[in-house]
């Protein structure tokens, strides 16, 4: 399939930009967009030119979005979908500065509020690579597509894909039946156990599939397929590594053999 490119040798930069901006943009959607029990309206949607909010209704009736184009590498304004306001992501543009941009982009469409400035706020100034950036477009476009093709198959209540702002990682989760309770703040929670399928492209870029709860005297027997492991240091799942795939010519099936895997082994742990 195409569009498993290696992630580029420099991509790091360009990667820590992206991010920065994500947060920026997140901030908007935290304090503006519809509010989902599981805070999905403050994740992003992957589209062919980027990533981009959902909808986000105007006080004056009409809705916008805010979309990281990395076709043109600007940050865009659309309301109605017609493209207004741009802001160029490779000017160098800290991101404090961004967020400000940002930010004075929607005051100017009658919205404020109090926002999250902490999470985008930066005063380094940020490299960004139109290559490497359209490279990363071409590998999330293709992930999309096969995290879409799995997300089909398990069926059952399932989240979208999405990308997060604030781990920069593209996920999407299925919920089992099984209901787990915790404690969080001196409260009772309860949550349905999930199994949670992503791409990270930070670092050694790697795909995971990670049960919750994770039933280790389970699962660690099982001998995952395609160079795939369970990982258990610092957070519980299984992890396949970009590097191993990317290039070649099976790489679409390997993914899918590999969350497939994790998949048939866990859900019987993820359901009452």
């Amino acid at each position: 399939m195409p569009g498993f490119e290696p992630i580029p040798a420099d991509f790091e930069p360009t990667r820590a930009t992206l991010h920065q901006y994500a947060n920026a943009i997140g901030v908007v959607a935290r304090a503006h967009a519809a509010a989902h029990d599981n805070w999905w309206h403050v994740s992003l949607n992957i589209t062919r030119h980027g990533l981009e909010t959902d909808m986000i209704n105007l006080p004056s009736g009409g809705s916008f979005t805010l979309r990281m184009d990395l076709t043109s590498h600007e940050v865009v304004v659309s309301i109605d979908g017609e493209d207004r306001d741009r802001i160029d992501m490779a000017s160098g543009m800290s991101g404090t500065a961004m967020g400000d941009a940002v930010l004075a982009a929607v005051a100017g469409l009658g919205l404020d509020g109090a926002y999250a400035r902490d999470k985008f706020e930066s005063e380094d100034g940020r490299d960004y690579d139109k290559s490497d950036a359209a490279t990363f477009l071409g590998i999330i476009n293709t992930m999309e597509a096969v995290f879409s093709r799995h997300r089909g198959r398990v069926g059952g209540s399932v989240s979208p894909v999405q990308l997060w702002p604030h781990g920069f990682d593209m996920a999407f989760e299925w919920f089992g039946t099984r209901v787990e309770e915790f404690e969080e703040n001196g409260e009772l929670q309860q949550l349905p156990a999930q199994c949670n399928f992503g791409f990270y492209p930070g670092g050694r870029a790697y795909l995971y599939a990670n049960p919750w709860p994770f039933e280790s005297d389970v699962l660690l027997d099982v001998e995952l397929p395609g160079g795939a492991e369970w990982h258990t240091e610092g957070w519980q799942g299984s992890i396949l590594y970009y590097d191993q795939v990317a290039g070649e010519a099976d790489a679409e099936q390997r993914i899918l053999d590999f969350f497939g895997a994790v998949f048939d082994n866990a859900a019987p742990t993820l359901t009452a």
